[in-house]
């Protein structure tokens, strides 16, 4: 199982202290780098990967190691995470990777994740015995012709830059990403928001010594080089016991916003403004940070954000980014911004954790939708909401499914389509917001508790998806 050490430090790492951290296996391991220097790798002199060392990153973000390593790590914003991994195909390794952490930490001060994992000894490492170098990609345990296979062992499972490009090589090569955890990790949202919309798989090992898939809960065997859903004679996939187990969140709830935005590709365009409105009216205060991975590390800016889409829009590419709210009010959204003919999209997908002191402000969505369209150019909206835990972390059991509250259109979609028949809905029968001459369309469905909301929500997308007279 890959092992991973955090060293949590209120300097930043020099070149002179990373290097006494890099010297505790001795002055026999090789030094690499990729990513443009962003990840140091270090290797025994036969070629076999041991560990890698990510480039220190500044957390200003108040509650992020918190939210990501717990009550215990001892450490608050401003702090330096240095994030050391290493391999379990190398015995020692793992000490190494303390021992680097170890290092940082008693030259810099602060503390590591975990604790105990933390010293300052020179590690000697066994020579790889049959010579042959590493086949697999840094961080990879298990490597086959169908799957990339990671093991974690960590309480949440982030969206890191290291999850997330190694999400992608795995793409590139045509297999699936499979992540192996103790049925006592769960997944931040932007990590199951990625594992539900590529070739992936949440692999959870239960008290058993059994598998089963954290998301579905089908119960799984190695078959031809992956984790695949097992079969009865009768050609059914069993429910694994653990999965069903009853969940601890009574009384807890989230709220998910499903938003799209489409904005005139022009030169004074600034993003995220969608996704403030949206985050001040469910929680009264903007977000509180953004990044491109998890940890969260940069205070929120919708300035540097539009900046950095603008970049990589000159260079062809999507930006996915993830926003985090304050310590008291849960809040977490992911944004993808894309530039399409129609032109500039933002596909954001907010939620809002609420408990039975904190309700969600249901009431205040059709206000929300009105803003959204006169001002920040709303596409559509899609509330639901779900009972499921507060601090928006997916547990490896089952959650019962969210459940449609309303769904609203923006006024360019209403004039593509048609007023005339996108009004011409009885049941759910819209509600006009907004100017009269752009108006909105926010069609209720319910109050986030009868599941027959479903079917008023797929009866309004055949309506307006159907054929127009």
């Amino acid at each position: 199982m890959t092992q991973d050490v955090i060293a949590l430090t209120p300097a930043m790492p020099d070149a002179h202290t990373m290097l006494a951290g890099l010297y505790a296996g001795g002055p026999d391991l090789r030094v690499g780098s990729s990513g443009g220097g962003a990840v140091v790798h270090l290797h025994t002199h036969d070629g076999q990967w041991v560990a890698t060392v990510e480039v220190p990153l500044l957390l200003q973000v108040e509650g992020e190691v918190r939210r990501l390593l717990g009550t215990g790590a001892g450490a608050e914003a401003p702090v330096w995470w240095t994030e050391v991994r290493a391999t379990a195909a190398v015995s020692e390794a793992g000490r190494l990777a303390g021992s680097m952490a170890g290092r940082l930490t008693s030259l810099l001060g602060g503390s590591t994740w975990p604790a105990e994992a933390a010293h300052t000894d020179v590690v000697v490492l066994p020579s790889n015995e049959d010579g042959a170098s590493d086949p697999y990609p840094l961080g990879v345990d298990v490597l086959t012709r169908r799957a990339a296979v990671v093991l974690q062992d960590r309480p949440v499972i982030a969206a890191t830059t290291w999850l997330t490009d190694l999400l992608q090589t795995s793409i590139s090569t045509g297999r699936e990403l499979q992540i192996v955890t103790p049925f006592t990790s769960r997944l931040t949202l932007p990590t199951r928001t990625l594992l539900t919309n590529v070739p992936a798989r949440w692999v959870v090992h239960d008290t058993e010594g059994g598998y089963y898939d954290g998301l579905s809960g089908a119960v799984l065997h190695w078959h031809e080089g992956r984790f695949a859903p097992a079969t009865t004679p009768e050609g059914h996939t069993p429910i694994a016991d653990a999965f069903q187990a009853d969940p601890s969140t009574t009384g807890e709830q989230q709220l998910h916003l499903s938003i799209r935005t489409t904005h005139p590709a022009t030169d004074g365009l600034l993003l995220g403004g969608a996704l403030e409105a949206a985050w001040q009216t469910l929680t009264g205060a903007p977000p509180a940070g953004w990044a491109t991975a998890e940890p969260v590390n940069l205070p929120w800016s919708p300035r540097q954000l539009t900046e950095l889409a603008r970049t990589r829009a000159q260079k062809g590419a999507p930006t996915w980014l993830i926003a985090v709210g304050s310590t008291d009010r849960p809040a977490m959204a992911t944004c993808r911004i894309v530039h399409t003919p129609a032109g500039i999209e933002e596909h954001i997908t907010l939620a809002s954790g609420h408990t039975t002191g904190q309700p969600p402000l249901l009431d205040a969505l059709p206000e929300l939708a009105e803003t959204l369209a006169s001002r920040h150019n709303l596409a559509s909206m899609l509330a639901h909401l779900r009972p499921a835990r507060a601090d928006l972390t997916t547990p490896p059991h089952h959650e019962p499914p969210p459940v449609p509250l309303s769904f609203t259109l923006g006024p360019d979609a209403i004039r593509a389509m048609g007023r005339t028949h996108a009004e011409a809905m009885h049941q759910p029968r819209p509600t006009r917001l907004g100017p009269a001459a752009r108006p909105a369309l926010y069609y209720a469905l319910g109050d986030g508790t009868d599941p027959t909301a479903w079917r008023h929500l797929q009866r309004l997308n055949q309506h307006l998806t159907g054929e127009r007279t």
